[in-house]
């Protein structure tokens, strides 16, 4: 983070500067030596220079740091005060003062936050400016690959200058101004991951983090409920481009009708990508590998080149074009951008993490989220590792959890995912707990036949029931949104000592 004064992020945030209450320990002889005391800095809170870690977990904070105390709806973030002062942090943002720190009083803590996100990235860009260079800021959203598209963006564009990126999936109110906020001047790129439940979400975001560059990848169902309909979902991803100014750039993919519509929605040049033979950025001749890992020649301006990546997936395709399109837009060369594609590896949790137990059994855990489209490249992931070319087939299992968020459409998109299960002829369906059984339904009416689907309540019961059945060299894919709770299952199955 740029050094700012609490004049200064209070002046961003729309707050007053407090001194720190009086202390929780006094100078009696039964007061504990442990317990913190008051730094002297408070006696002259404006004198308070902030240019550590910015956080809202106390865990997290460091020296010279500030701690941003957030009411949640099980704990107040004020009550770990604290913590955070015994581990550095100089100053808080808060509701109210606070004791041991001084703090930025608010009336909304979201709000303020997002504020001094912007002021720090304000600043930041100034700074590169005076010195003749430029920070810019890259913008990603879409139903699906979001986080995969981000992690790929932010190892490309590391070889090419300094990048800041979010952490997992930090993409909300909260999560944009936590990764904005480690911003500092010598920041070449930021990484935006924008995530909507609403419409106005992603113009929120974007106001906290203005793109240079806006990467749409797709409109899906996820949280269709929420939206009421993927027209929604498409005017809310469409923000994100409408932000965009006539200096932008915005990446769209051509193989997504909705997402190619916004293309009139924005003062932006347009660079499309995909496998649509109009694209500026496309993809040819794609082949997965015995892992599903794909291989496939890129066409762009630039020329054309061979693209090995090593994340499983023929849907990281897509992903891997919009990073081809912003890294030709910042000036990378088309081979070196090849080159960094090649060695990129998963860098969030339980996004199609791959592990070999030392049975024989592969482990796909992808179960971090899942909406129809995601499950749908899931499972054709599973096939390809399932059907290696030119080896003998291995058995595969699709572990699948319920999918949330999906409102009235739920029953009728979890039987569509058995469904397309039993289509690409996965050979066992284990359907976990109770909202996760339309797709064993929808499986069985496709014609799976009963003796390889399985209906089970609990993650437990999918555990005994997996290492009963599974065998070497089976792939075992496990599949949910994130509070089925698949993602647990998937790491203790994978960690299972063969024979325990």
């Amino acid at each position: 983070m740029i050094a700012l004064s609490l004049a200064e992020i209070a002046a961003a945030a729309g707050g007053s500067v407090h001194a720190a209450t009086p202390p929780c320990r006094d100078a009696s002889a039964d007061a504990s030596p442990d317990a913190p005391l008051v730094p002297e800095a408070v006696l002259v809170p404006d004198a308070v220079l902030v240019d550590g870690p910015v956080v809202t977990d106390s865990r997290a904070a460091g020296p010279g740091g500030l701690y941003v105390a957030r009411r949640g709806e099980h704990a107040d973030g004020h009550d770990y005060v604290p913590d955070a002062a015994r581990a550095g942090a100089v100053a808080v943002l808060g509701e109210h003062p606070v004791a041991l720190l001084p703090a930025v009083v608010v009336d909304d803590v979201q709000t303020a936050f997002g504020r001094v996100a912007r002021r720090v990235l304000d600043g930041a860009t100034a700074a590169r400016a005076a010195r003749g260079e430029r920070l810019t800021v890259v913008g990603v959203t879409g139903s699906s690959g979001k986080t995969s598209t981000k992690d790929l963006l932010a190892h490309v564009l590391a070889s090419a200058g300094e990048t800041v990126a979010p952490v997992e999936s930090l993409n909300g109110e909260i999560g944009v101004p936590l990764t904005v906020c480690r911003v500092g001047t010598s920041t070449r790129f930021l990484v935006a991951e924008m995530g909507a439940r609403g419409i106005g979400h992603v113009a929120y975001l974007t106001g906290i983090a203005p793109p240079d560059i806006g990467v749409v990848l797709n409109v899906g169902r996820a949280h269709v409920g929420e939206f009421g309909g993927t027209d929604n979902i498409a005017r809310a991803k469409g923000e994100l481009v409408e932000a965009l100014t006539v200096d932008g750039l915005a990446v769209l993919n051509a193989d997504d009708p909705a997402v190619l519509a916004m293309a009139a929605r924005t003062r932006a040049r347009v660079v499309t990508t995909g496998e649509a033979l109009g694209a500026d950025v496309r993809a040819g001749s794609i082949v997965l590998d015995d892992a599903g890992r794909p291989t496939f020649t890129v066409h762009a301006s630039g020329g054309a080149v061979s693209v090995q990546l090593g994340l499983h997936g023929r849907h990281h395709v897509a992903n891997a074009l919009a990073v081809v399109a912003v890294a030709l837009e910042v000036g990378m060369p088309l081979a070196d951008i090849a080159a960094a594609l090649a060695t990129a590896r998963p860098a969030s949790r339980w996004r199609m993490e791959v592990s070999e137990r030392a049975d024989g059994v592969t482990v796909v855990n992808d179960a971090y989220n899942a909406n129809p489209d995601s499950m749908a490249a899931a499972l054709h992931a599973l096939r390809a590792m399932g059907r290696p070319q030119g080896r003998a087939a291995r058995r595969t299992w699709a572990v699948l959890g319920q999918m949330l968020e999906l409102g009235e459409a739920a029953v009728a998109e979890h039987a569509g995912v058995g469904a397309l299960a039993a289509q690409l002829g996965v050979d066992r369906l284990l359907a976990v707990g109770p909202g996760a059984a339309a797709i064993a339904d929808g499986a069985e009416a496709a014609g799976m036949p009963p003796a390889h689907l399985a209906r089970v309540p609990d993650a437990d019961a999918a555990y005994e029931l997996l290492v009963r059945d599974t065998h070497p060299g089976d792939v075992v894919l496990f599949k949910s949104s994130r509070d089925a709770g698949l993602r647990w299952l998937g790491e203790k199955f994978a960690q299972r000592e063969v024979g325990s």
